[in-house]
């Protein structure tokens, strides 16, 4: 599957959204070891990691199947989507 450097951007930006809110519900769930979260916190924490999970993996992907289109090598390419998410600030 083709990919753009701009689509690997938004999947990486994604993937980084989604490991925001894993972090916002551990924050605000606290530890399970020391609190045990009610059933409902569990299945919202599960989601939430569950689709980060699957959005990292796909990104990971993405930027092996770009690498391999471009020529390049693979953790340049990772590098250079990141430094381009970091530059383009929150929901540019």
């Amino acid at each position: 599957m083709a990919h753009t450097f701009e689509e690997l951007i938004e999947k990486q930006r994604a993937a980084d959204q989604a490991h925001d809110r894993v972090e916002q519900l551990r924050d605000k769930y606290g530890p399970p070891a020391h609190n045990p979260w009610p059933e409902h916190q569990a299945e919202v924490y599960e989601t939430a990691w569950r689709a980060w999970r699957e959005l990292a993996r796909d990104v990971q992907e993405a930027v092996t199947a770009y690498a391999k289109e471009q020529g390049t090598a693979r953790n340049q390419v990772e590098a250079d989507v990141r430094k381009a998410v970091r530059h383009s600030g929150p929901g540019a």
